[in-house]
Parts: structure tokens; sequence; C-alpha cells
């Protein structure tokens, strides 16, 4: 190996060299990403307010696969590992019993979401806030990975 070469090799049990080490930034997801998972996140409440917004979000939805088929294919296997990871499942579900507990609240409490404006604002906190603990489950993962051997700093 050249003293130029930035990709690091580890030799397998035959001493040839094997796969090699990812780096973090090779693995991270670039932020825009997180935004089409936000809006996945907000498409409940925004349908509930506008109705008529379906096939746009259905728009954002094949765009995000094409997205991951194509520009972030290399970067997929970080993507898959933080979905089957145990953190990420309990971000969904605490997002998830988020938007039921809440709305199940304040409808038990007389204060029912009931208009536009308060899905739109719904949406408005909920995408932000699946971005943050989505960006927070990458980063804590890519640590994972590197403190396991997987990726290199």
């Amino acid at each position: 190996m050249s003293a130029d070469t930035d990709i690091d090799t580890t030799a397998d049990s035959t001493g040839t060299a094997a796969e090699p080490v990812p780096t973090v930034a090779e693995l991270r997801l670039p932020i825009w990403y997180f935004g089409f998972e936000g809006v996945i996140a907000g498409a409940f409440d925004l349908l509930q307010a506008l109705p008529s917004a379906w096939p746009v979000l259905v728009a954002l939805i094949a765009a995000n696969i094409a997205v991951s088929l194509t520009v972030l294919r290399p970067r997929l296997k970080l993507a898959k590992m933080l979905w089957r990871g145990r953190s990420t499942r309990n971000i969904a579900i605490a997002l998830l019993a988020l938007r039921l507990g809440s709305h199940l609240l304040l409808k038990a409490i007389g204060f029912g979401v009931t208009s536009a404006l308060g899905h739109v604002v719904f949406a408005v906190v909920l995408a932000p806030l699946t971005v943050f603990l989505m960006v927070y489950a990458q980063r804590t993962s890519l640590r994972a990975l590197v403190a396991a051997g997987k990726a290199t700093a």
C-alpha cells in the first residue's frame, strides 16, 4: 500500500487484503436526506390540514426512494444499519407515541386538534424533531462503528 492511500484495509486470516474500512465521512448520510424523513414524519398532519397535498407527498416519497437507491447507494449500508438499530426503532416508537399521545391527550381535555393550523403546527414541530433525533442516531451509530473498528474517523 502506498503512503498516500487514505483508505485503511485489513488482512484476513489467509493474509490477503480484505475489504477497505470506510471512513465516517463516506458513511455519513447528508443532513438534507433527513429532511425527507422529517416530511414523512409530518405527513399525517399535513394530509389532515391539506388533503389535496397527497400527490406532493407521494412524489417526495418517490424522490426519497430514488435518491436512496442512486445518489446514496454507497451509504445505503449505514441507512439499513440505522433502521435496524435499537435506538432508531426507539426513536420511531417515541415519535409515534408522542404524536398519538399528544393528540389523544389534547382530545381528552377538550382541545382536540381539528383545525388545519393545528395540524400544520404539529407537522412543523414533529418534522424538525425527527430530523434532530435521526441525526443524533446516526452520530451515535457512527461512533459505535468507529469504536468497533468497522469504520475509521
